[in-house]
């Protein structure tokens, strides 16, 4: 998915409750983060899953809220990434929110804030991979003005079916694509 330069401007504030608190990484936070992605189904993490990543964290890149006995429970990196599709791209990835805190907002709120961090650092192709299943993550990511990337063929069936499970409509026309 693809982030448009023209929503860049259209970016909501952050906006976390009160009895959380965000910032960035730390050292020591490993712990805490790689006990969230199992609870957030991101599988089993440990310091050589988190080394193929970290290395491509820009700095102050990496977002966590804390509950108020400093336990993350929410989390979302910007990543550098160039690809054939996005030169120079910035990637929105890893965002993961503890089951017993969803529906607060935690997940716009990490995302926003490295949305924002890499626009700061000049990325001017922001994008996102995620799974079809996902549909919690596909709502918030549409809700952000992230659009599909018809890459390939295929996928416009695809993103019919993706329409249909999160009741968007099903609009290629006004999507990127490079076939």
């Amino acid at each position: 998915m693809l982030l448009p330069r023209a929503r860049f401007g259209e970016l909501n504030d952050v906006v976390i409750p009160g009895d959380v608190l965000m910032r960035s990484y730390r050292p020591g936070d490993e712990r805490s983060f790689y006990e969230l992605m199992k609870l957030a189904d991101f599988g089993e993490w440990g310091d050589e899953r988190l080394a193929r990543w970290i290395s491509r964290i820009p700095p102050k890149c990496w977002f966590m809220i804390l509950s108020p006995n400093d336990e993350i429970v929410a989390t979302a990196m910007g990543l550098h990434n160039h690809t054939h599709y996005q030169p120079f791209g910035g990637e929105l990835g890893w965002v993961a929110v503890r089951p017993d805190f969803r529906r607060k907002g935690l997940g716009k709120a990490v995302s926003l804030a490295v949305i924002q961090r890499l626009i700061s650092a000049g990325y001017e192709n922001i994008h996102l991979y995620t799974e079809d299943y996902r549909t919690a993550a596909l709502r918030l990511y549409l809700s952000l003005g992230f659009e599909p990337y018809l890459y390939d063929p295929g996928m416009s069936d695809r993103w019919r079916q993706v329409c249909a499970a999160v009741d968007r409509p099903f609009t290629p026309k006004q999507w990127r694509t490079d076939t």
